[in-house]
């Protein structure tokens, strides 16, 4: 039997509700470990003494199922699946490769004899009548691929080499990427290819056949301008810009717009809100958008250096985002604060990101936004230097590296 890695930040959100009729939605970029999920969770509850009858596994991708495509041919593959009457736990792959599936998945719902659980490579799983139908009966999980703790943790599971200086392992991470497939190849270039088929499958499957995508060789312009740009601010307005005026590329913005929201729904890319600090308001048509994974850059592009600035709070951004922080750009005037994290009633925190701050100018740009925030909510910086004083001012100085690999919270 196939041993499985347990991603215990992803398990811990769900396992309440192992028992529940309340459909579980897990959702995120293709290989990024959902169907392993599923199985973590079918092992848990085999452990806790559910009998194989009463589980119900359907992968939709697989060979076994992958002609089911219409609601009625799922409905029958389950009914068949059924052997009695006691509680059962469904778990559909893929549900989205059946058109309509919603209808069915709300018939067995409501039965109240199921627990329900599906998963899904987009957003768009969770469109339509589970939407309208089941408003409030149903959890969505959103997994992104592995941080760097998840990293480094699965490579000791599988006995793979791991360096002792934990700063270089961070750097491999960076470039490699943490889609968990990538770790059972030995060579950069193979878990590179790696990446470039799970970025071709998703267009593929995903993107191609999209109603929305009219010109695709545009949208891979888009694409790729949004990918490369990852960390910076950018506007429908700015990437018209470089279409028309440095591309000579004729476009409506409004196209721009939609085929910006396929790289969400895909799930490659995340967007996160600028927030006025003194107005408390989302400002409108500016965004940060960051990569699910960093690979997808690397993959995608001849240039392997790092760009710490962008790098480092993509890698941050991933980790809070996966212990269920909400995160937005502040801006303070002309100022910005890398990010506003914020959890729960009373958590609150500012951050900045910065590789060093090994010279007085950086230093003092890195320190002004907290000076001009009036809230007296924790201020953190991260940087990757391993020396460093560990308070100025009530600021938190972390090394970024030593905080996610020790699994560690803002406080």
């Amino acid at each position: 039997m196939e041993k499985l890695y347990k991603r215990e930040d992803y398990l811990s959100k769900i396992r309440g509700f192992y028992d529940d009729t309340m459909i579980k939605v897990i959702t995120g970029i293709r290989r990024c470990g959902k169907s392993y999920l599923l199985k973590t969770i079918i092992e848990e509850l085999k452990e806790k003494g559910v009998k194989d009858k009463d589980i119900i596994y359907i992968e939709l991708d697989s060979k076994t199922y992958k002609n089911i495509k219409t609601p009625e041919e799922l409905e029958k593959t389950i009914d068949n699946l059924v052997k009695d009457n006691d509680f059962k736990y469904l778990f559909i792959d893929e549900v989205q490769n059946v058109k309509g599936y919603e209808k069915i998945i709300n018939a067995y719902r409501e039965e109240e004899n199921f627990s329900i659980f599906l998963t899904g490579s987009n957003s768009y799983l969770l469109s339509g009548e589970l939407m309208t139908k089941l408003t409030g009966r149903y959890i969505e999980i959103e997994m992104l691929p592995l941080n760097f703790y998840e990293y480094v943790d699965m490579k000791k599971f599988l006995n793979k080499k791991i360096d002792t200086n934990i700063y270089r392992e961070f750097e491999e991470f960076i470039r490699e990427g943490g889609f968990p497939g990538s770790l059972k190849y030995d060579t950069y270039e193979d878990k590179l290819l790696y990446t470039r088929s799970i970025i071709e499958q998703i267009f593929n499957k995903d993107i191609r056949n999209h109603k929305k995508i009219k010109d695709k060789s545009l949208f891979e312009v888009i694409q790729k301008f949004v990918i490369g740009n990852f960390g910076s601010i950018i506007s429908v307005g700015s990437i018209y810009n470089y279409l028309t005026k440095d591309n000579n590329i004729l476009v409506d913005r409004r196209t721009i717009k939609s085929y910006i929201e396929v790289l969400e729904n895909a799930k490659i890319i995340y967007p996160c809100d600028l927030f006025d600090i003194k107005s408390k308001k989302v400002l409108e048509g500016e965004k940060k958008y960051y990569l699910a994974d960093l690979s997808i850059y690397y993959a995608l592009n001849t240039d392997n250096r790092i760009n710490y600035g962008p790098v480092l709070e993509n890698v941050l951004f991933s980790y809070l985002k996966s212990r269920n922080y909400s995160l937005s750009v502040g801006k303070i005037g002309n100022l910005e604060c890398d990010f506003i994290a914020r959890r729960s009633v009373d958590e609150y925190f500012y951050i900045q990101v910065s590789k060093n701050i090994d010279d007085k100018k950086t230093e003092e740009r890195e320190y002004k936004p907290f000076y001009e925030i009036k809230e007296m909510y924790p201020r953190y910086l991260f940087t990757s230097d391993m020396i460093f004083q560990k308070n100025v001012d009530g600021i938190h100085n972390v090394n970024i590296v030593d905080f996610i690999y020790k699994k560690e919270d803002l406080k």
